[in-house]
Parts: structure tokens; C-alpha cells; sequence
């Protein structure tokens, strides 16, 4: 059960028996002038004019406003500094989302205690900017992934397979880690579909991979760790990854 549903079986219970002073629908009336102002400006400041305020009203929660754009509501603090949009909790001045902030900060990982010997290492260039990506054969965007990542310079890739999308994604992992070369063997299957010939009867590592993946909450690809451990899930056009690789390379 989430914490949001356990706090509401605990209040709900409590508002009915009059214990809990909910508002009223006429404590919700329309925010001072004065207040509403400042709240209206600061919001569409941060929209930069693509939207307009419809209303400001007060919440039930102290120090908390309601913001209506249409039939869109945000909910913002008395000074317009911070909003929550979708969840998610903004910095109205600098546009910072600081859920997603935080939440990349909770998923990141410390890169040196990956178990860098079960991955498929390539080198490219002086390989001095790392990745690891974690694909699965059956994935579109793991496909488009490795094509970007072989376009890269001065990179060193670490591949961590995975078989979680379809039945035959293990079978095709497994005759590409059979391959005499395993990285070769990996991208041709990924760039061009190619699966190796072999029976993929050999010892793999795709079990160790599988607990790893779980250890890291790794449940949909693909999924990259940048060197400084951020977390990078899904795919993105090569122009942004590339940004992306260099800003998270940084010591």
C-alpha cells in the first residue's frame, strides 16, 4: 500500500468525525489582491507568456495557492518561488525540477562497484569518457541506442545484455555471447540483426546479469550509467547523449 493511501485510511476517518478542520468551499474564496498579483506575475513569468492565469485561489493547506490555467491547476507557495506541476516539485525562477533531481540522485550508483568483468568492453579512441548500457536484443530504441554509441568518440562502452523483453531474447544473447568475438558478434546482431550461427550452448553470464539488473532496479531498456553513476533510462536523440556523456565525464 502507498504512503499517500495509508495517510488517507489514517485522516479521512478523522475529517468525518469532525476532528480534522477541513476548509469549507467558502474559505476557498478568491486571494487577496495584493497576493494574487504577485502570485499571477511570478506564474506567467515562468510560463514566459505562453499561458495566462485564470485564477488564484487559497488551498486548505496553509501557505499553499492554487493556480488555474484553463482547466489545469499547479499548486504554488505564498511567494511564487516553488510550484508542484504533475507531481513534481519546480523552482518556478530557474525552471529546476527538483523531484527529478532528487529522484536521479536516489538512482544514481557509485560506477566502480559495477561488475565491469560480466560486461562486453569496446574501446573507441582513447576510451577515456565510460558507459554502461544495459540492452536487450528485442529493443527498438537498444537498437538505435548502439548505433549512436558506436558513432562516439573517445568512448569505453560497457554492454551489459539483458533478456527481459521476449522468449527469444536470451536464445539470441546467448549465441552472441558464444561467438569467438562476443563484441563484434553483440553489435552485428543489435546494428543488423545478424544472429550468430553457433548452438549458444556455452556458459554465459546472463544469469549474473539478470540478478544484477534487479540489484539495480533495472526494469526497462535501455538503461545507461553514466562515469559519474548517473542514470540515464530510455533512449535519446544522439545530439543530447552526447551532452549528456560529456557533462556526466566530468570529475
Amino acid at each position: 500500500m502507498s504512503l499517500i493511501r495509508r495517510l488517507s485510511g489514517l485522516l479521512l476517518p478523522i475529517a468525518f468525525a469532525g476532528l480534522l478542520p477541513f476548509a469549507s468551499p467558502s474559505a476557498l474564496a478568491q486571494a487577496p489582491g495584493d497576493t494574487a498579483a504577485s502570485l499571477r506575475t511570478a506564474i506567467e513569468g515562468w510560463l514566459k507568456g505562453r499561458y495566462k492565469v485564470d485564477d488564484v485561489r487559497r488551498t486548505p493547506m496553509p501557505g499553499v495557492w492554487e493556480v488555474r490555467l484553463g482547466t489545469d491547476l499547479i499548486y504554488v507557495d505564498e511567494k511564487g518561488q516553488y510550484g508542484f506541476v504533475d507531481g513534481a516539485m519546480i523552482e518556478l525562477k530557474t525552471g529546476r525540477n527538483l523531484t527529478r533531481e532528487r529522484t536521479d540522485e536516489l538512482l544514481s550508483i557509485n560506477f566502480k562497484d559495477l561488475p565491469l568483468n560480466l560486461a562486453l568492453k569496446q574501446v573507441i579512441g582513447t576510451g577515456k569518457r565510460v558507459v554502461a548500457v544495459f540492452e536487450d536484443v528485442n529493443c527498438g530504441y537498444c537498437r538505435t541506442m548502439r548505433k549512436d554509441l558506436l558513432a562516439l568518440k573517445d568512448v569505453t562502452i560497457y554492454t551489459f545484455p539483458v533478456a527481459i523483453l521476449a522468449p527469444d531474447s536470451e536464445v539470441k544473447a546467448r549465441k552472441a555471447l558464444c561467438a569467438a568475438d562476443k563484441v563484434a558478434a553483440w553489435n552485428d546482431l543489435m546494428v543488423n540483426g545478424k544472429v550468430p550461427g553457433n548452438g549458444g550452448t556455452c556458459d554465459t553470464v546472463l544469469a549474473k546479469i539478470k540478478e544484477l539488473s534487479q540489484k539495480l532496479t533495472v526494469s526497462a531498456t535501455p538503461t545507461v550509467f553514466f562515469g559519474n553513476g548517473k542514470r540515464l533510462q530510455g533512449y535519446v536523440p544522439a545530439d543530447r547523449f552526447e551532452k549528456m556523456l560529456e557533462e556526466n565525464s566530468r570529475s
